[in-house]
């Protein structure tokens, strides 16, 4: 395939020869001559395991060349990756100046091409750059249609410095955003990524956008993680740090798993809030500052929030809950978030029935029990007998565990009914049959 790389920074001067290494014809394109001079001799502007031998041999065979002209660069390639900088601001916001006049250079390209070309953004962009900011550009500068005369795509990158042609070549999953299923653009960059062997994910733009922010934000929460966790094994003599993690990294069920990666309503339950609590503790005793820690109560809470602030914004004033525990498939009631919500509601005059096979009779006992007493001691008060006469009494649906028994709910609504789903309890929303709002979705 003919690509031209535009950018030749970190991220485009690797892509650029491990494209090349492919079999591919590549072009590419900066402005600064310090860059290009070393290419065009074969040699590699930037210090990184395995890149020096990639670009030599691409230049060397005629796969690699460069420019700084966009017409020879655009013109005589089908697709192009965008791989400008986005420096922060003083706001912290990306600076977006380098990837808009990137476009405008291109537009002006294909005003005059009459073959489909695809345009891929690789830099890492907010949600809704590509279609609110740059497929404009493209569409007013050149006078085209994106979809019909051109294609544009986005496509993160997932290179580590020091590992980048390694990550290359064995990335964790190839994200392609595009603006409609099975697009002719998307299917031009995932034929050129078909002898990389990854999952490939083929998502809405927007998705594919945040998807590069997620990774960043988790990588560096996992960092601030660990050396909280290794600050506190110090100060409580524990003899070795790293051998905690090590074996905290054993469990790939839980721990290193998608299992709590899901947006959606608060954590709760017997553990969590209460072993939080104590670490946080250890770290006042002990004078080691944990902000990560203890930080996830309070953002624990900002959600309840959340959930409480959606239920108003409805205006509807009869609400019907379905699910008392914190979780589905158990009767533990303790610190489920879900309370927390019911005693809100209570407390600013809202009418609620609940429905929860775990809220009274003989089954509960004990600290569950003295739980419920404690926080909700009206809870008897407000019982439902079943789902359908939370559906007849309610204006509001709030569900708040994904039991299966409440998994055909949505589709049973009247038409002046609101579900407020705090579990994704449905995965279409077309599904409801009346107004339906996601927590986080």
């Amino acid at each position: 395939m003919r690509v031209s790389v535009l950018g030749l920074g970190y991220v485009g001067c690797v892509s650029a020869a491990c494209l090349a290494e492919l079999g591919n014809t590549v072009i590419g394109l900066d402005v600064d001559e310090r860059k290009l001079a070393p290419l065009r001799e074969g040699r590699s502007p930037i210090v990184e395991p395995g890149l020096a031998e990639l670009v030599k041999r691409g230049v060397d065979e005629g796969r690699l060349s460069v420019t700084t002209d966009y017409e020879a660069a655009v013109m005589n390639t089908d697709i192009s990756l965008v791989c400008v900088g986005t420096p922060s601001t003083e706001s912290g916001s990306p600076n977006l100046d380098y990837t808009r006049r990137v476009c405008s250079q291109i537009a002006a390209v294909i005003a005059r091409k009459d073959d489909f070309h695809t345009v891929v953004f690789r830099s890492t962009i907010p949600p809704g750059t590509v279609e609110d900011e740059m497929i404009p550009i493209l569409e007013k500068e050149s006078g085209k249609k994106e979809g019909r005369d051109f294609g544009v795509c986005f496509n993160p990158e997932f290179l580590r410095e020091a590992s980048a042609v390694k990550d290359f070549y064995n990335p964790p999953k190839i994200v392609i955003g595009e603006r409609e299923e099975k697009s002719r653009a998307g299917d031009v960059l995932a034929e050129l990524y078909e002898t990389i062997d990854a999952p490939l994910a083929r998502v809405a733009i927007r998705v594919s956008e945040m998807v590069k922010y997620a990774d960043n934000c988790f990588h560096a929460l996992k960092v601030c993680f660990a050396n909280e966790i290794g600050n506190l094994c110090k100060a409580v003599g524990v003899p070795d740090s790293h051998a905690v993690m090590e074996v905290f990294c054993l469990d790939t069920q839980l721990t290193l798993s998608p299992y709590y990666l899901k947006p959606g309503f608060a954590f709760g339950g017997s553990c969590l809030p209460k072993d939080l609590r104590a670490v946080i503790q250890m770290s006042r005793e002990t004078g080691v500052d944990c902000p990560v820690l203890s930080a996830a109560i309070p953002s624990n809470e900002v959600q309840i929030a959340r959930a409480i602030d959606l239920i108003r914004d409805t205006g509807k004033r009869k609400v019907g809950v379905l699910g008392m525990s914190f979780k589905a498939e158990t009767d533990d009631i303790r610190e489920s978030p879900i309370i927390q919500v019911v005693s809100t509601l209570i407390g600013k005059g809202y009418e609620l029935c609940i429905y929860a096979r775990n809220i009274s009779g003989p089954g509960l006992f004990g600290s569950n029990l003295g739980f419920l007493k404690h926080e909700l001691p009206y809870a008897e008060t407000l019982k439902a007998e079943s789902v359908d006469e939370v559906l007849e009494r309610s204006e509001l649906i709030v569900v708040a565990n994904p039991a299966d028994e409440f998994r055909d709910v949505a589709g049973r609504m009247r038409a002046d009914q609101v579900m407020v789903d705090l579990v994704r309890i449905i995965d279409d929303p077309s599904e409801a049959t009346g107004e339906y709002i996601g927590i986080s979705w």
